[in-house]
This record gives C-alpha cells, sequence and structure tokens, in this order.
C-alpha cells in the first residue's frame, strides 16, 4: 500500500530457532482502524514489536512514513508500589509537558482531576487511560495499543474502545490494534487481520466473520453467528485468502 504509515513485505519473525511469523505483508493507511486477532502464541505482539523496531526480522522488512509519529500504549506496565510517581509527573516522562496540556489530556482521555494521584492508586480503567493520555500527547499519527484493555470488565472495555473511536474521529490518528475481544472488537474496527504465524485472513469484520479460516482458528461452526455492526465504506479492503491455518484453542474471554 503506497499510501500507508507503516508497513510489513515479507515479514518472518525468529525467537533462536522457533518462528514466530513468515511471510506476513501488513499495512495501516491513515486514518483507519484495525485490529489484530488471533489465538495466544499467533504473532500479534510479535508483529506490533517487530513494526516498533523492538525486534529484527530475520526476513522482509518494516517502512515507515518519514517523519512518523507513533503513540504505544502497552497492555501492563509495572509500576513500582514503593515509589511515589504521580500522575503528572508520568505524563511528564521521558518528554516534560506543561501543566494546561496535561490537564486538558486527562480530561479529554475521561479522568479529569487525577494529576496528583499516584499512579499505584489507580483503578484499572483510570490506569488505561492514563496510558492512552501519555500516547495521546505525543499528537501520534498511529496510535498502536497491544491489548489495552485486558484485565477490564466488559463495561470498562466497551467504555475504552468508544473513546478509541472518539480519538480517531478527532484527531485523524490511524489506529493498530491488538485484541482479545472478539465480542466488541468487531463494531470498533474497520478492518481486522487474523493472524496464526501468518495472515490466515483480513477485510471488514462481516468478511472475516464469514471466513472458514476465521472460524477454524477461533473453533466456530459452520452456523456460528456473531452481531455486527458493519461500518459503510467508500473504499475496499482487502478480501480473506486461503491459507489454511492450524486449528488452536483461543483464548476470547
Amino acid at each position: 500500500m503506497t499510501d500507508a504509515l507503516i508497513a510489513a513485505e515479507g515479514l518472518a519473525v525468529s525467537y533462536g530457532a522457533t518462528p514466530a511469523l513468515h511471510n506476513v505483508d501488513f499495512s495501516v493507511a491513515p486514518g483507519e482502524i484495525v485490529t489484530l486477532i488471533g489465538p495466544n502464541g499467533s504473532g500479534k505482539s510479535t508483529l506490533v514489536r517487530a513494526l516498533l523496531g523492538v525486534v529484527q526480522p530475520s526476513a522482509g522488512r518494516v517502512t515507515r512514513r518519514p517523519g512518523l509519529r507513533v503513540g504505544y500504549v502497552p497492555q501492563k506496565l509495572a509500576v513500582d508500589a514503593r515509589m511515589p510517581l504521580t500522575v503528572a509527573r508520568f505524563l511528564s516522562l521521558p518528554v516534560p509537558q506543561r501543566g494546561d496540556e496535561i490537564a486538558a489530556m486527562l480530561a479529554r482521555v475521561g479522568v479529569a482531576g487525577l494529576e496528583r494521584r499516584q499512579m499505584t492508586g489507580l483503578s484499572g480503567g483510570q490506569f488505561q487511560r492514563v496510558l492512552l493520555a501519555r500516547a495521546l500527547l505525543a499528537d501520534p499519527h498511529l496510535l498502536i495499543l497491544d491489548e489495552a484493555t485486558q484485565g477490564l470488565d466488559q463495561p470498562g472495555t466497551a467504555a475504552f474502545y468508544e473513546l478509541i473511536a472518539e480519538v480517531r474521529r478527532d484527531t485523524g490518528a490511524a489506529i493498530l490494534m491488538v485484541s482479545h475481544d472478539l465480542h466488541v472488537v468487531m463494531s470498533a474496527s474497520d478492518r481486522v487481520v487474523c493472524l496464526n504465524g501468518h495472515v490466515c485472513c483480513q477485510g471488514q469484520p462481516h468478511v472475516v466473520t464469514a471466513a472458514p479460516e476465521y472460524r477454524a482458528l477461533f473453533g466456530l461452526g459452520t452456523h456460528g453467528t456473531m452481531a455486527l455492526y458493519r461500518h459503510k465504506h467508500d473504499h475496499a479492503h482487502d478480501a480473506c485468502d486461503h491459507a489454511a491455518p492450524e486449528k488452536e484453542a483461543a483464548d476470547v474471554g
């Protein structure tokens, strides 16, 4: 994709003698919401780390648009309870931020007034929103969320995804999400990419859920159904390919 913000071509990643990804072609275009799904061990986080440059590919390449700014929200972040760290101080690391910028961003993500709270005293939902605020302070072109709703209950997860949709609408940033929340993720995405060491299938949510590769991967029967909100688009996405993945048990809780 020539207009992609970030792309992988023929990407392969191995950890020693163990392959994690092979022959992955993947891209994120400006303004779109793309979600990576797949069972545990399918290479979702490995692909994200390769895109971020944290791990080096054993084959293929990753290309980024010159000057690309990326915001990243991890699935979890450990903060030492013995180390005093306020929300305001956390948001000023490593790049100092003005107090008014911090206050405005906390309000933007729905947790206004937390500046003086200790990071270790936040609830799970508050903590993830502070992580999101930190990522957004970089004014990213691309926001990457690696299972950022892990540990949140269903209402908290749904609220977080609604906030992400608002961020895209208000800022125009593209969003790449890694998720196991199949019941929510489909309605929150423009395009879904199903990964199991390679790209099994991809496309608009209703295309992916109808694909036999997707149904086999997540143990859904031929007549299994999933309620979807179908986005309207004026552009096309790649349809599912026909590579047959191994059937694995998925953590879709």
